[in-house]
């Protein structure tokens, strides 16, 4: 097997696009070494072509790029192109070792440097680098608005990803999961899951550490994700953690233990959801804090002047779901707290230990019903409900992370699909 075999194999294939005339090109070798490898590259733009379309100095990049050798003795050992933020492109060799077509999109509106690198029939290396920049595409943008707004949260919060456009493709919501990043210091494992067409949230496997900066980014814009819809410009976001609190709400015991960083900081007698309201067991993100709401049985489908009809100011309301849950003052079954369940789903606690707990928690942080009898707290839809889903289901949830775990071609691991960095 000859050596340019050897290393065609071994090549990673990238890719980028333009029209540019043949360098001038001549052969040094290093002193009477007669061995090729020992000879410095030779300049190899008298014998390489690339072609692609150009406008004005750019490129379209809705055309691919084709490397080609001029000479029948020379073979093309390797070619890679990738734009200015480190994004490469797949591309396929002939088996001649004479062409290199892309497969993949190039960015629109990005700058890429190609590096092709080839071989005489005497083994002796060549070396071409050009540069090139690729127009801009007028088309539908496909804008991604993160979230939460940036701020200090508990360590529950999930980041989510709201897309304008819906990606239903798995090779689309690969280029855009691809592109959206998500670093955090202290580093911590982490995945995106698909909600649905619209929406990706992203989470650590264990809850993020407290008192982290964590920085989430996009590198879509000018990507190509199907014809007609290239990537917009996204603004970054960054939040921070505090102090890890959770909080246990044991509706057997008619207890909630609050925990600051580990340790225990305070145990509260609370009511929970009684028969044909029971609370949703499972773990809550804590989504918002009301110091004062009127709550209604209405609003949950009571019908008003039915026996179980209500309509009272509540104090201190800690809100866990979209659908009504909160923990909050409730004076009138305080005879009940500590003892018995006698609520309409919410956690019921004096307005003394309500006060507390409002004041103690803040939104990101964790509560998780234990012992309720009720329906489990659903992972999406009505609340932050992530943590309830396993971690190996989490990343089948991923266009990156699902299936073999391989990487892509088209690049090293990590820069070809721009992986989270945590």
């Amino acid at each position: 097997m000859s050596h340019w075999s050897n290393r065609s194999k071994r090549r990673m294939a990238m890719s980028g696009a333009l029209m540019l005339a043949p360098l001038a090109v001549g052969l040094t070798a290093c002193g009477e070494d007669t061995d090729p490898l020992s000879s410095a590259p030779y300049d190899a733009g008298e014998h390489v072509s690339v072609k692609a379309t150009a406008d004005g100095g750019a490129v379209d990049p809705r055309k691919p790029l084709e490397v080609t050798t001029s000479g029948s003795e020379d073979k093309l050992a390797d070619v890679t192109a990738k734009d200015a933020v480190g994004r490469y492109v797949a591309g396929e060799l002939s088996a001649d070792g004479t062409r290199w077509r892309s497969t993949g999109p190039l960015t629109a509106g990005a700058h890429y440097t190609v590096q092709v690198s080839t071989e005489n029939g005497d083994g002796e290396p060549g070396r071409r680098t050009l540069d090139f920049t690729t127009k801009p595409v007028d088309s539908k943008k496909l804008s991604v608005t993160f979230g939460p707004d940036a701020g200090t949260y508990g360590v529950g919060q999930p980041v989510t990803a709201e897309l304008s456009h819906k990606v239903k493709d798995p090779e689309q919501r690969q280029r855009v999961e691809g592109a959206l990043s998500v670093t955090s210091h202290p580093e911590v494992e982490g995945s995106w899951h698909w909600v649905d067409d619209k929406e990706l949230h992203y989470r650590p496997r264990a809850y993020w550490p407290a008192h982290a900066s964590v920085t989430v980014s996009s590198d879509l814009k000018g990507v190509k994700v199907r014809d007609g819809l290239y990537g917009g410009a996204t603004k970054p976001l960054k939040l921070r953690t505090g102090d890890r609190v959770e909080a246990i709400a044991d509706a057997s015991a008619h207890q909630m233990k609050v925990k600051k960083n580990g340790r225990t900081i305070n145990t509260m007698p609370i009511t929970t959801g009684k028969a044909g309201f029971r609370t949703r067991h499972g773990t809550k993100v804590i989504l918002g804090m009301e110091s004062f709401v009127r709550m209604r049985g209405t609003s949950v489908g009571i019908a008003e002047g039915s026996s179980e009809s209500y309509d009272l100011p509540v104090r201190w309301a800690t809100r866990l779901t979209w659908s009504g849950e909160y923990v909050h003052g409730a004076p009138w079954s305080v005879g009940s707290q500590g003892a018995s369940n006698v609520s309409h789903g919410c956690t019921g606690l004096s307005t003394g230990n309500a006060s507390w707990f409002f004041h103690h928690v803040r939104p990101g942080d964790l509560v998780t019903h234990v012992n309720t009898q009720g329906e489990k707290m659903p992972t999406f839809g009505n609340g932050f409900g992530d943590w309830n889903m396993g971690w190996d289901e989490w990343r089948e949830g991923s266009a990156l992370e699902s299936g073999s775990g391989e990487r892509e071609e088209g690049g090293p691991a990590g820069q070809a699909r721009l992986r989270p960095q945590v």
